[in-house]
């Protein structure tokens, strides 16, 4: 997706805005697909909780993936969306045991990371298959916030209590059919996955009748010009290779499961966002944009790098910036970025929107929430509509103060 198209969008719409770039994601997916092309049985269920707009959810069903859900609502959305019940993985942390019956009851599959809930679950639903979300202890990924493998996550089952879930699969006679792992996001080392690969390896082969071992994901897109990313047809050349090795020791062929969501769509997404004023002080230039924190957390949240770049003056000379929000609240997106000259009214975008922006948007300060474009088959297609104060209303209760207040 070029500037000239963006351009044509920002003035189309109302600024803020998403855009995604349908031709991109599916680049991804079929980046993925290649490189395990030696695989017969490749399962890619698509990470919703990244951009779970439900276009996007029935682009990836129209692609051939899968969902991995999070929540029994990204489960409606998914069902909503078009995916069968039977193609959708539900891994959740941390919910009721309810929250899990109510998702099995819809037909999903089951990944569980508690030993308290596989016994409460296997006890009463004995003959529900049910995955077991492992935690190899290793850290992958350079930050701790997005690493979720090591000893101190609140993910995972640990391996050393892998006896334990044996025991427990024993007395309650409860159908195991898969194991899976998620090591964390931003993994550049694949030996380091390919280490955590061998604990998930030798951890199925303590189960018998598996129908297919989840790896998770978390590899790198690049956020910048020369950055580093994971190499994935490297990665999918050996992952392969030892695949089916553990396969012929299994004694069948089972499916091999990725949850790719930053994958896929980070690089398909900009955020277009308008200049209001050029602000000039002692030490620093800002340029204040009509956006903030609670449209792009990430910067703030995690330190995460966007680019930036002004699509109205692509050929300006550049200067230094700080690109900071309309928030009452420090919500800068990037200090002393070196863009394009920048003047009041011009449209900026921030590259690497596709995954964990608009799903993490708020209404703080009681902003509305942006639209949502998919630019696919050369047309512009709104798949969310703009927020209005009725949306922000909808669901609150206005009091009459003049009469006496029930409870």
């Amino acid at each position: 997706m070029n500037d000239s198209i963006l351009r044509s969008i920002a003035e189309k719409q109302e600024n803020p805005v998403y855009v995604y770039d349908a031709e991109k994601i599916q680049q991804q997916y079929n980046r993925l697909q290649n490189a395990f092309k030696g695989v017969e049985k490749l399962q890619v269920n698509y990470a919703c909780k990244a951009l779970s707009n439900i276009s996007i959810l029935a682009f990836m069903k129209e692609m051939g993936a899968g969902l991995d859900t999070v929540s029994i609502q990204e489960v409606k959305l998914g069902i909503e969306a078009g995916f069968a019940p039977s193609d959708i993985i539900y891994t959740p942390n941390g919910v009721s045991l309810k929250e899990i019956e109510k998702a099995a009851d819809m037909g999903v599959q089951i990944n569980i990371d508690s030993l308290s809930i596989l016994e409460q679950f296997g006890t009463k639903h004995p003959s529900v298959p049910v995955c077991i979300r492992i935690n190899p202890h290793v850290m992958a990924g350079g930050n701790s916030n997005i690493s979720v493998g090591h000893i101190d996550s609140k993910f995972g089952i640990s391996i050393h209590q892998i006896p334990h879930v044996l025991r427990i699969v024993e007395n309650t006679n409860m159908h195991i059919n898969g194991v899976h792992m998620h090591t964390g996001s931003d993994i550049l080392d694949i030996e380091v996955f390919l280490y955590a690969s061998e604990i998930l390896f030798q951890t199925a082969l303590k189960f018998k009748n598996l129908e297919f071992l989840d790896f998770g994901s978390g590899f790198k897109v690049p956020y910048k010009e020369g950055d580093v990313e994971t190499n994935i047809e490297e990665l999918g050349d050996k992952l392969t290779e030892r695949f089916h090795q553990f396969c012929k020791t299994y004694g069948s062929e089972i499916k091999l499961a990725f949850e790719p969501g930053k994958f896929l769509v980070s690089q398909a997404g900009y955020f277009l966002v308008k200049v209001n004023a050029i602000k000039q002080t002692t030490s620093n230039v800002f340029a204040q944009v009509d956006s903030g924190f609670n449209h792009l957390i990430r910067p703030m949240l995690y330190g995460s790098h966007h680019e930036i770049i002004n699509i109205s003056n692509p050929e300006g000379k550049e200067r230094f910036y700080n690109v900071v929000g309309y928030i009452c609240e420090t919500d800068t997106f990037g200090s002393n970025r070196k863009i394009a000259e920048i003047s009041e009214g011009d449209i900026l975008a921030f590259k690497n929107a596709g995954a964990y922006c608009f799903s993490m948007t708020s209404n703080y300060n009681s902003r509305f929430r942006p639209a949502e474009i998919l630019w696919y088959n050369d047309n512009a297609h709104i798949i969310r509509k703009r927020e209005t104060l009725k949306d922000l209303i909808h669901n609150q209760v206005l009091l009459n103060f003049k009469e006496k207040v029930e409870a």
